[in-house]
């Protein structure tokens, strides 16, 4: 399962559940057994052991994580990405993530794990979706969320961990000096200019921010997506979660349906939001119909193409509409 974006709620629910809960020593044995095997090649012939990944961003394994994740957020803040080559929403995250690591100077470390291949790590955090993105800071989760959140919140969730350890991690107080700031001063000064008002609250700043680089730049992908985002996230902060019961009681009440969507899909309740939509354009006709049909491609650009849920979604929409 995927989540289209994260939220405060869903982060705040994370971390209280991450908290003291994890034991992160679970997979140690398996990577100590799994380095006391010697790696063979196809000849049969014994071959050393890769040494682990230095860097900003690195690959970890279950064998892997012991070292790369426990051992090393002992001395440097680790966020684990947990993603899959199918999930839609970690091919907007992970790049974002990869870029912002790349610039932190060394402050923090990404550590991607592919959930397929390395199963017991998204089990032991419990990940109920993905993308899945958890801090570890002593050996230990101190916060996470899930979903591909804007990128401005994710900066001010890396800012508030970096400020929060800083006396703790010596990573964080090496890279200090270095001027973390100074990486980011080539930034693109119109995305600087929205995420700075997605940052104050200022959604329609944002939107009209993100909307002139498109007047300028239609094809620019990173911000088409960034305003589907800042839309929704508009849209879903307000969301009142009476609305679905009102929905509910009101079937021709057209707020309520597109008010109570907002808000399944806020709460990753995803395939409903959808089916409560193309419910109501079966039973609406002329811009009524035209106005929910809008809104729920709207919910459609939130995700990936190829999931199968909105595949699903457009042929149910094709067969109401026709």
């Amino acid at each position: 399962m995927t989540n289209p974006r994260g939220s405060a709620a869903n982060s705040a629910a994370m971390s209280a559940a991450l908290s003291g809960a994890v034991d992160l020593s679970a997979l140690k044995a398996r990577a100590d057994a799994a380095r006391q095997q010697p790696a063979t090649s196809t000849s049969g012939s014994p071959q050393q052991q890769a040494p682990a990944a230095g860097g900003a961003i690195i690959e970890v394994t279950e064998a892997s994580f012991q070292a790369e994740v426990v051992d090393r957020s002992l001395q440097q803040l680790v966020i684990v990405d947990l993603w899959a080559d199918w999930c839609g929403p970690c091919k907007q995250l992970s790049p974002v993530l990869e870029r912002l690591a790349s610039q932190a100077g060394g402050a923090w470390v990404l550590a991607k794990v592919d959930v397929d291949a390395n199963p017991r790590i998204a089990q032991l955090f419990g990940a109920q979706s993905i993308p899945t993105v958890v801090a570890i800071a002593g050996g230990q989760p101190v916060d996470a969320f899930a979903g591909a959140l804007p990128e401005p919140e994710i900066k001010k969730w890396l800012n508030a961990l970096l400020d929060a350890l800083k006396d703790k991690l010596p990573s964080i107080r090496d890279a200090q000096p270095g001027g973390g700031e100074e990486v980011e001063e080539p930034d693109d000064p119109r995305f600087t200019e929205a995420e700075d008002a997605f940052e104050r609250g200022d959604y329609p700043g944002a939107e009209a921010a993100y909307q002139r680089i498109l007047d300028v730049e239609p094809a620019n992908e990173l911000a088409k997506a960034a305003l589907t985002q800042v839309r929704f996230a508009a849209r879903a902060e307000s969301a009142d979660p009476s609305a679905v019961a009102r929905a509910d009681a009101d079937p021709g009440d057209l707020d309520a349906q597109l008010a109570a969507a907002d808000f399944e899909v806020a709460q990753n309740k995803i395939e409903d939001a959808f089916a409560r939509l193309i419910t109501t354009i079966r039973r609406t006709f002329g811009d009524d119909r035209n106005r929910v049909r809008q809104h729920l491609v709207g919910l459609f650009d939130l995700f990936d193409p190829a999931d199968e849920r909105v595949a699903k979604a457009r042929r149910d929409l094709a067969s109401a509409l026709f």
